[in-house]
């Protein structure tokens, strides 16, 4: 199939096939007479997987271990396991960072009027933040 085909099926845009190729996590696809790409099912699979572990938050470079586990049929599911757990570690600090952010603004829209008057804490605190200015 080609490029557009490919792409279709894996759930990713050609861009982002051929940046896959450019860089290495996949190898080129095999060109036709008129020099297209041509991708088999193995390769649109490999392409799956790439897609449903970035939709998980991996980095380009786990989906390169990831692979490389998933190929090696001696593999030990101990480093799979730790590598989505410490996903899920990094995930549960973004979590509270994110909380955190939530509760302040919150905080910060609950005491503002939000009516004529020029005075607003959101504006304080975000002033605040950058020292007198």
């Amino acid at each position: 199939m080609n490029i557009g085909e490919a792409a279709a099926s894996a759930g990713v845009p050609p861009k982002t096939i051929r940046y896959y190729e450019d860089i290495g996590l996949i190898a080129p696809a095999g060109r036709s007479e008129g020099n297209y790409r041509v991708y088999s099912e193995r390769e649109v699979h490999m392409l799956r997987f790439v897609q449903r572990a970035r939709s998980l938050g991996f980095t380009v470079q786990d989906c390169r271990q990831l692979l490389a586990l998933y190929r090696d049929p001696g593999r030990a599911s101990a480093d799979v396991k730790a590598m989505a757990e410490r996903r899920i570690q990094e995930l549960d600090r973004k979590l509270a960072e994110l909380t955190s952010i939530r509760q302040t603004l919150a905080g910060l829209v609950e005491h503002c009027h939000g009516d004529q008057r020029p005075d607003c804490p959101i504006l304080a605190d975000l002033a605040a933040a950058d020292g007198p200015g």
